[in-house]
């Protein structure tokens, strides 16, 4: 799969990432889209280190595994950063 591929990937996980994490997402939609992009984007690219492959396929679910684990992730250390923290 393309860069093109995971910014797609990335923008659905972004919406993941909003419903999983609503809370700890500061920002609203775009910045969890924005979230979710670099998150797919960059689990993309550990997931082609990690397992030597570059070529990943939009329909398997290892590509949208790996895409949600690094959205999270990204989500996860802007909610660090900006020290947004949950109304729960």
């Amino acid at each position: 799969m393309g860069f093109i591929g995971w910014i797609i990937l990335g923008l659905v996980v972004g919406a993941i990432v909003k419903a999983v994490m609503p809370g700890k997402v500061g920002g609203g939609w775009i910045t969890s889209l924005v979230l979710g992009l670099v998150g797919g984007v960059v689990g993309g690219w550990i997931g082609s280190l990690l397992f030597n492959s570059g070529r990943m396929e939009f329909w398997n679910l290892g590509s949208w595994v790996l895409a949600i684990i690094g959205g999270l992730v990204v989500a996860g250390i802007w909610g660090a950063i900006t020290g947004r923290k949950s109304n729960a």
